[in-house]
């Protein structure tokens, strides 16, 4: 059996009839770029996350780099975030030419661990005026521990920029109530890029915050610093969202919590099934509806790539997020970070594997990849 690790055919042959129809609706408009279908994305997607403000972006990335700009991160400024995420996170950093300060994480979530948080900026008075914002990854559809790190954040006044390129639909509880991905922190980030709960057909971001002066920054940020045609307040960028991509996302987000939810039925299959079998399933911070599992990650120790080449021999594709820590990359070596700096990232990097998961994984293919990882350990 031939098991790919996502198979987004699945979403388009459900959809196919109404993303073509919205599709051509667009090119039939003449407006390519932001215009209506993008303020109706936007007003979506404020209301879906409980926040004011929504602002379309041209991808996940872009999303982080205009936040950071909006809250005046500059030359030789500090950012404080975690290694063990996609390279968007520290990259958007480092092109604005401040200076990411990479974190360890906690060894059940995988996100920015409160302690290694509260111990750095306890020790750093010296330079507590250059760390302009924190960073916390919502990694594979879970949520950091917000509770915590925007405790310590407002200790030492430091704005939170959530990077929930992974999360949006994840959820925790914050002040005793559940908030949604991306809505606690100043602003949140996310990605529509194609391998997430929410993609597109292409690239895709938002920005989410509740801060008015923060949201009209960055509406002029995305579009050159301008607010008025030929009319530059600020320098900005080319970060604008396109119709067409907005005209999609507006079919697919009706069925985004379907979505989900057919997400966390698989990994709690997964979690059944391999409870007995020697590697860690994926914790849960709070309850499972909170997750979305955007990635099913386990924690294979030493046998990780052994079990991948086995699974791959059998049919079924993996993958790993992420198989070099960031602090560990050449492009950031100037950090001079170095082996065993970041321990717990470092051996999360050398263990985990992604299993697949995704709508329309079938109960048949699903006992086929649990069989088959059975079967490599005994």
């Amino acid at each position: 059996m031939e098991i790919p690790f996502l198979d987004l055919g699945i979403q388009f042959e459900a959809l196919k009839n109404e993303i073509t129809a919205e599709v051509f609706a667009v090119l039939n408009s003449g407006t390519y770029i932001l215009g209506p279908k993008v303020i109706e994305f936007e007003t979506a997607i404020a209301e879906y996350c409980n926040s004011s403000f929504a602002i379309g972006v041209s991808s996940g990335t872009d999303a982080l780099l205009a936040s950071l700009m909006a809250c005046q991160v500059q030359s030789d400024d500090l950012v404080i975030t975690s290694p063990f995420t996609f390279f968007a996170t520290a990259g958007s950093i480092a092109r604005l030419n401040a200076k990411p300060v990479f974190l360890d994480i906690e060894p059940e979530y995988y996100t920015l661990c409160p302690i290694a948080l509260h111990n750095y900026l306890s020790d750093k008075a010296t330079v507590l005026s250059k760390i302009k914002a924190i960073i916390p990854v919502h990694l594979y559809g879970q949520m950091s521990n917000m509770t915590e790190i925007v405790s310590i954040a407002k200790q030492f006044n430091i704005p939170v920029i959530e990077d929930a390129a992974q999360s949006l639909g994840a959820s925790c509880t914050y002040s005793k109530r559940s908030r949604s991905a991306g809505s606690i922190g100043i602003a949140g980030c996310f990605s529509f890029y194609p391998t997430k709960n929410l993609g597109g057909m292409g690239d895709g971001g938002m920005i989410v915050t509740s801060d008015s002066a923060l949201a009209e920054t960055l509406y002029m940020l995305r579009n050159h610093g301008s607010k008025v045609r030929n009319i530059h307040s600020l320098i900005g960028g080319n970060f604008r969202l396109d119709s067409i991509q907005a005209a999609i996302l507006n079919i697919k987000r009706m069925h985004l919590d379907t979505w989900n939810s057919e997400r966390r039925t698989i990994a709690a299959f997964y979690d059944t099934e391999l409870k007995n079998v020697p590697l860690k399933t994926p914790a849960i911070r709070e309850a499972r509806e909170h997750h979305i599992y955007n990635q099913y990650v386990v924690h294979a120790g030493s046998e990780r790539d052994n079990l991948q080449q086995f699974l791959i021999s059998k049919g079924i594709r993996t993958e790993i997020y992420y198989p070099k820590p960031l602090h560990l990359q050449e492009s950031f070596a100037y950090l001079k970070y170095g082996e065993g700096s970041l321990p717990v990232s470092e051996s999360a990097a050398r263990s985990t594997l992604a299993l697949p998961i995704y709508p329309g994984l079938t109960l048949e293919k699903l006992e086929y990849i649990v069989a088959r990882i059975k079967e490599y350990y005994s």
